[in-house]
């Protein structure tokens, strides 16, 4: 099993070692920028000391007049290396031309200082860090100049040991270290309750989703304080509203579905058991056989509209679209319900116009005109009127079939394209629908990208109108959708 962490560690683990990375290089910088600064001061330090001190060497031996042995031998020099060593907190040392120590203010040296050093030194004090050559007792910053007192050179020497920058680097890494810890500490708490609040939206986001993947489809998200946490939560929540109307409608279709197919089949089951055990006479047979008959096409339509409406959503059903006349499919429709029109002494108006092209699939759209037909004569009132309209406006052809009849009340009009919808007149007087053919006919329009409408007045008209486009668009071509 793969092993996984969860957001929360993964960014508090993030946050902690960006934080203790970045105290290091602070750290690093802050050790190198306290070495360079010691150094620089020591620098300075030792370099004016050496230097004042050799002027003040030089005008003491002027102003005595004295052998010059005597001056070096005596305290006046001796002090004034002495003020010079506590001013810097270490050494100084005076040699004669060779090298040898002639006076000191520490410890006592040995040996002499090496040629190489002394040919280093110049009329202005230098700064290195040496041993020079082993005669130090150990590696120390060391400022040295050569001077004259009258014609004979000197050279004198100012030391301070390594150890005192050590001890300085030392203390200022220790408050360093302290307050780390201490900042540290508090940061990782803060970050701790930061990442566990920013994390929280996540958890119950997975938590919600998990329920949801169980069927309940009432849990909703809490608004959040965070834009992109409450842009997700309410686009969870829309979600969790459109599964469960969806849940909803398909639990009303799937009753709806054995309903329609419930009623025929019981119908047929009992006619069928009646005409074998007798309980219906030999003479009475044929008329059962028909009901039986019709029954069996009703079911036969239920099925073939339930698999057209499958394929329309599904995506698989392939536009062979080209330009046609609305026209004549219209007209083909009328010729195969004309026994019904003249029986009801329906008026058809509104044929009487030019060619009305669109762009469409023929035989989708000759399905579209046949459901509406159906529907406008099953309701149409006797001795009234089937109206059509067209208007072509923006590539976009407008057409409307009205009929005059009891119309549909204000309640009514938002669910006449629901599946399996049925108004109570229409439950009165039509016994063979189905209840699907208004949702195919929204599906087959919406398929090529058209609207349709429904409008009406109670106890007056009711009419459908829908648009198709009347020629094709850049991006039409024969496609599957």
């Amino acid at each position: 099993m793969r092993d996984t962490k969860s957001i929360f560690f993964k960014y508090f683990i993030i946050c902690a070692a960006v934080i203790l990375i970045s105290f290091i290089c602070l750290g690093a910088v802050l050790l190198l920028v306290s070495s360079q600064y010691f150094s620089g001061e020591k620098r300075n330090l030792l370099i004016s000391n050496v230097s004042n001190a050799a002027e003040e060497i030089a005008q003491t031996v002027d102003d005595t007049q004295q052998p010059l042995d005597e001056v070096l031998r005596g305290e006046a020099v001796e002090d004034i290396l002495k003020s010079h060593a506590q001013s810097i907190g270490g050494e100084l040392f005076m040699t004669s031309e060779n090298g040898t120590p002639m006076v000191l203010t520490g410890t006592q040296l040995s040996g002499s200082v090496p040629e190489s050093v002394l040919n280093d030194m110049i009329k202005s004090a230098t700064y290195f860090s040496s041993d020079m050559g082993g005669f130090l007792p150990s590696e120390r910053h060391v400022s040295g100049i050569s001077f004259n007192i009258g014609s004979q050179p000197f050279y004198l020497f100012a030391t301070i040991s390594l150890t005192e920058q050590d001890s300085y680097i030392w203390n200022i890494m220790q408050i360093f270290l302290i307050s780390m810890i201490l900042v540290l500490a508090i940061v990782l708490i803060i970050v701790y309750i930061a990442t566990k609040q920013l994390t929280t939206p996540i958890t119950e986001l997975a938590e919600t989703a998990t329920l949801i993947g169980r069927g309940d489809f009432t849990q909703r998200l809490p608004e959040y304080d965070t834009t992109e946490f409450d842009i997700l939560g309410k686009a969870f929540n829309d979600m969790a509203v459109s599964l469960n109307n969806y849940d909803k409608m398909r639990s009303s279709f799937v009753a709806n579905v054995s309903h329609e197919l419930r009623t025929p089949m019981t119908s047929i089951g009992g006619f069928v058991d009646g005409i074998l055990d007798g309980t219906i006479p030999p003479s009475e047979e044929k008329k059962y056989l028909r009901i039986i008959s019709s029954e069996v096409q009703r079911l036969t339509r239920l099925v073939r509209s339930m698999l057209n409406l499958a394929r329309i959503e599904s995506g698989t059903v392939e536009l062979k679209c080209a330009q046609f006349s609305l026209i004549e499919p219209i007209v083909d429709t009328l010729v195969t319900f004309e026994n019904r029109l003249e029986e009801k002494n329906i008026d058809v108006r509104g044929l009487d116009v030019d060619r009305v092209i669109v762009y469409a699939d023929n035989d989708l759209i000759h399905q579209v005109i046949y459901n509406l037909l159906e529907n406008a004569i099953k309701f149409v009132d006797k001795n009234g009127y089937i109206e059509f309209g067209f208007d072509t406006h923006d590539n976009m052809t407008a057409v409307s079939i009205k009929n005059s009849g009891e119309g549909l009340s204000q309640e009514e009009l938002p669910q006449v394209f629901d599946r399996f919808y049925k108004t109570d007149e229409s439950r009165g007087k039509d016994k063979s629908g189905v209840g699907l053919g208004l949702n195919i006919v929204r599906s087959i329009v919406k398929l090529h990208g058209g609207k349709i409408m429904v409008r009406s007045v109670k106890g007056e008209y009711t009419e459908f109108v829908f648009t198709l486009p009347g020629k094709p668009q850049e991006s039409d071509s024969s496609t599957k959708r």
